[in-house]
């Protein structure tokens, strides 16, 4: 298993730090930020050898603090079931990977990012002002921001949920972080980090921003968020951090070996796939296309699927679980053909879909009970 297959995946793209580092007062911190980037992303490689394993159970979380150093895990601060703390990031960082957690839980049926109940454990005040936050391939660390261009790393709770669903890839299609397969990694996370904050606000499809990571920003930014799914390439424009080089369609793909292929820059692409789709079935996101992505990353991907792979494999999915040419599949076929991936296939065999009233949570019964998830792999 190469490195890729277990990537080091941060919420920030090297785009921002780089535009960062041109300005002679922030060259130094920008600077510094790439450097702890690369080293940390060098120490998750070594990682790349070693399951990704952890004791089976309910939901636990553990939230530690470097107190501004680079020493991992830190000091241990909260425990599950343990009293709230006065540090405000130690607070969000339980409270947000447990909305992750009952997310997948309540939603999918998923037992933490393994499916076996695996330890959520995220380290807080990561090093100093470091503007950043990412999964290693066995936790969560966050830092606390630069103050000038970003906040807190633990603010923004989809951001929180971007992060653990790499921790679900890893461990599902295991998708290559390069090129078109780590663009799909990187939007598969979106996705699910947007779907976690739909749900834990109860808003629909209609009603959702489609932003990952607003609020991240402080107010001398000016931007949304660090990426818009709605419209790719709008989601900042500002002369410290650059202009959102997102695009919405395969005409403007990004050819690109710097952030490995722009791995951060094309996932646009099937983001604004996943939002066309989820807005054009209506109602709440995570029901129906959030289902078909799941269902998708579980056991319809090979770990070097490209976009035309992911059109492919959604669209089919869509007709298995809601019917052949229905208004599902229809939706998913011409969202992919809208940003200029249109599907080559049908559908596979159909599978009686489950009702159009039946809660999130009995879906997710229907995916773990194999109508719609596959078995476990027997070694990862």
């Amino acid at each position: 298993m190469t490195h890729l297959t277990r990537p080091f995946c941060s919420i920030l793209p090297p785009h921002i730090l780089k535009k960062l580092a041109e300005d002679p007062k922030r060259r130094d911190e920008a600077l510094r930020n790439l450097e702890v980037t690369a080293r940390m992303r060098g120490i998750r490689q070594a990682f790349a050898v070693l399951p990704l394993l952890g004791p089976a159970g309910t939901e636990h979380r553990t939230i530690y603090d470097t107190q501004h150093s680079q020493n991992l895990p830190g000091t241990q601060i909260l425990d599950e079931g343990g009293p709230t703390s006065a540090d405000i990031a130690v607070n969000e960082a339980y409270e947000y990977s447990g909305k992750t957690y009952d997310f997948y839980s309540k939603v999918l049926n998923r037992n933490s990012v393994d499916d076996h109940g695996l330890t959520l454990k995220s380290t807080v005040h990561f090093d100093q002002d470091y503007d950043n936050a990412f999964w290693n391939g066995q936790q969560m660390i966050y830092g606390d921001g630069d103050g000038q261009s970003f906040q807190r790393f633990t603010i923004c709770l989809d951001v929180i949920g971007h992060e653990l669903t790499h921790g679900v890839t890893q461990n599902e299609a295991q998708l290559v972080y390069s090129g078109q397969t780590g663009a799909l990694n990187e939007s598969v996370s979106d996705v699910f980090g947007s779907l976690v904050k739909q749900w834990s606000q109860n808003q629909t499809a209609a009603e959702a921003d489609w932003l990952i990571g607003a609020g991240l920003f402080t107010a001398a930014v000016n931007g949304q968020a660090l990426r818009s799914m709605a419209n790719p390439g709008t989601a900042y424009d500002d002369p410290t951090i650059g202009k959102d080089p997102q695009p919405a369609h395969m005409d403007q793909y990004v050819n690109t070996t710097e952030d490995n292929g722009g791995v951060h820059i094309n996932s646009g692409i099937p983001n604004r796939a996943f939002y066309l789709a989820a807005t054009s079935i209506g109602g709440n996101a995570w029901e129906k296309a959030g289902l078909i992505w799941y269902r998708t990353l579980v056991g319809n991907l090979s770990p070097t699927a490209a976009f035309l792979d992911m059109a492919n494999a959604t669209t089919s999915v869509a007709g298995s679980l809601f019917g052949l040419n229905g208004p599902e599949q229809n939706a998913v076929r011409d969202a992919w053909t809208t940003v200029g991936i249109p599907p080559s296939v049908q559908a596979t065999a159909f599978v009686a879909p489950p009702q159009p009233t039946a809660p999130a949570k009995e879906v997710g019964k229907a995916v773990a009970e194999g109508v719609s998830k596959p078995a476990k792999r027997a070694s990862r």
